[in-house]
């Protein structure tokens, strides 16, 4: 070998083992995968122990629970333990039929007791916040955006002293409830609460209906986002004019290279979970390849 050769290959070497090739490689911030439980099903998982272990074998780290539910919450720890899943957090089952907003004020109060149960089962699961949707504009006359602001931040401050008791945090998503459509809308609702227990649930697939990117999103919030959901969206027109609509993970319009690029900016850095349409072994395990791809995982 000479020398030349030798010192090209001492060069190529070192540059490779740079710091800075290594990060120039990397994805620009290592987000983990998880989904929501509701998803695991197929004829290979039947029981609590077996879906989690499904959702192992497909790749997911961790898992999102609901609650309130008819579920054990002692068998989930136990195939919690079992399978070295993490729970990292549950969804507030009933925030949609039995909203903070409704004009009724024993719907309300049924409302924040599911609230308190998710919470409780969080702290069990030993997750860290509890997703909520804050209500929905359905009547010009009795629950209008006005009265979903007002009615659902009442509601959930109630909750705050169990939350702050519990060490958790409550996330605002945003859907399509004819509520929040901007970033700035849902940084005012947050901060409003005055207390960073109160943050949000970014879904970076459900906004781009209302024409802001999901980097923006991200962006906005910075601080605020506590999660992040995965889905697929694509806002390109047919020929009727409107949005495609849902499709698979990765073939939508959220630009997720920029979408990485900016939680790495406001320093989100923990969960990516899937919701989208479940299944069995197969299904999940396209869901999870879709998901590596994207969170340059493999």
């Amino acid at each position: 070998m000479s020398l030349d050769r030798r010192t090209f290959l001492a060069a190529t070497a070192a540059l490779a083992a740079s710091p800075f090739a290594l990060r120039a490689a990397e994805p620009p911030v290592r987000l983990k995968k998880a989904l929501k439980y509701g998803m695991i099903g197929g004829k290979e998982a039947h029981t609590i122990l077996e879906k989690f272990e499904l959702a192992k074998k497909c790749g997911f780290v961790g898992l999102e629970m609901d609650s309130p539910s008819g579920i054990n919450v002692d068998e989930v720890c136990a195939a919690r333990d079992k399978t070295g899943l993490i729970i990292h957090g549950v969804v507030d089952s009933i925030h949609w039929s039995t909203r903070f907003s409704d004009p009724k004020p024993e719907v309300r109060e049924k409302g924040l007791e599911g609230l308190k149960t998710a919470l409780r089962d969080c702290k069990k699961y030993g997750g860290d916040t509890v997703l909520v949707v804050p209500g929905k504009v359905a009547d010009p006359a009795n629950e209008n955006y006005e009265q979903v602001w007002q009615r659902s931040q009442e509601e959930i401050k109630k909750a705050l002293p169990l939350a702050d008791e519990l060490g958790l945090k409550i996330a605002i998503e945003v859907v399509w409830n004819g509520f929040i459509t901007k970033p700035e809308e849902l940084v005012k609702y947050c901060d409003e609460f005055k207390t960073p227990t109160v943050g949000a649930y970014f879904d970076a697939s459900n906004m781009l209906k209302f024409g802001v990117p999901a980097a923006t999103w991200v962006r906005t919030l910075g601080k605020r986002m506590l999660k992040l959901d995965f889905k697929g969206y694509s806002a390109v027109k047919n020929a009727e004019g409107k949005d495609k609509g849902w499709v698979p993970i990765g073939e939508g319009s959220e630009d997720w290279p920029e979408v990485l690029k900016a939680c790495a900016e406001v320093g989100y850095n923990t969960w990516a979970t899937a919701e989208v349409g479940g299944g069995g072994e197969e299904h999940l395990m396209k869901v999870s390849a879709s998901m590596d791809k994207i969170l340059q995982l493999v």
